[in-house]
Formats: structure tokens, sequence, C-alpha cells
């Protein structure tokens, strides 16, 4: 029978965190952030109170590590996809528009959303939600770089990259106010992308 490694406190530590982190993460994006408290989290990360006070003593300690914590997964998320797919494909320009579109998508985008609002009247919680944006507009920058090189360094590229990005984060936060069908959400975003095609063409053709 195989001996089991026995972790170091080390380990159980970032792994009480992580766990930490990941559900509150989770909360934010089921419950809201008003919704998200400390005995969710806990519940949701399998840890005790204990832990979680000791690690992140306020719920507002917790969102705030949560918050960094997300930066980086998003980012990593950002930077782990294929663009080989972007430099084969026989529309560039498409491709890149919908892979920025892709990477707006799904639980992480949601949960920095919960952020957002929560940041308009907690000066503490907007800088660090600012903080936030910056790392994601950089590795997504970073990608831009892998596909356009030094281009990306242009004002006028990257003014164009801020304004695709701006639309479609503007185009996800009108989903929460106004939800629609997968149908009505895919036509909208061919009206967008049709306009933002115009843009991008400019620099990617």
């Amino acid at each position: 029978m195989p001996t089991q490694t026995r972790r170091t406190q080390e380990e159980r530590t970032a792994a009480t965190r992580k766990a930490l982190l990941d559900a509150t993460i989770e909360c934010l994006v089921e419950h809201g952030y008003h919704g998200t408290t400390t005995t969710r989290v806990v519940e949701r990360a399998g840890v005790s109170r204990g832990a979680q006070v000791h690690h992140f003593p306020t719920k507002n300690a917790l969102v705030l590590a949560a918050v960094e914590h997300l930066a980086v997964k998003r980012a990593d998320e950002f930077l782990e996809q294929d663009l080989g797919r972007l430099r084969a494909s026989d529309d560039a320009v498409g491709a890149a528009i919908d892979f920025v579109w892709e990477v707006h998508q799904g639980p992480l985008f949601e949960a920095a959303m919960e952020l957002w609002v929560a940041a308009r009247t907690d000066p503490e919680m907007r800088e660090h939600v600012a903080a936030l944006e910056r790392t994601v507009t950089a590795g997504l920058l970073e990608l831009g770089r892998r596909v356009l090189g030094d281009r990306v360094d242009d004002p006028e590229v990257r003014g164009d990259i801020y304004l695709m990005l701006e639309t479609i984060r503007g185009l996800r936060l009108l989903q929460f106010i106004h939800p629609t069908t997968p149908e009505r959400t895919h036509e909208r975003w061919l009206r967008t992308r049709s306009r933002l095609r115009l843009v991008a063409e400019r620099h990617l053709t």
C-alpha cells in the first residue's frame, strides 16, 4: 500500500486560503456581493470559522483578497488561450473580436461585475477593483501583442483596443439589466461585432 505524503504546514495553509478565496468567488456569482457572507463562504469552502478568521478576520478582508485572486485567475485564463487559432484563421479580424468576447463570459467575469457595483460606494474596494481591472487589461494587451506585435504600442491601435474592451464590457453588463434568451444575446453580439469589426479591420488586416 503506497505511503501518503503528509502535507506541510505551508501547503495546508495555502490550500485553506485557496479554498476560501475560490468559495468567495463562487458566492459572489451565486449570491451577489451583499449575499456573500462569511458563513456561506466557510460552508462552501469546507473549513472552520476559526480558519477563516485566522486568514481573513472580516468579510472585507476576505473579499479584497478575493479581488486579487480573481484578477490573477482572469489574467491566467486569457494567457492560457490558444492563440494559434487566431493566427491560422481565414478571418483573423472576426476571430480576434470573438476571442475578446469569449474571455468576458463565464463566472469569473460575473464575480468581477459584482465587485464593480460594490466599489461604487466603497473607496477601499474601488481602489482594489481598479487594480484588478488594470491587471486584467494588461493581460489582454499582452494577448494583443502576441497577435499584433509592437503595433499594440501605437496610440491609435491601443485606443481602439480600449474601445473594444469597453464596448464588450458594457454589453455584458447590459445582460444583467436586461437578461434575455441565448438567441437574443447572440443577436445583440452580432450587431455589436459588426461595428467593432470596422474599427479592428484598420489594424488586423
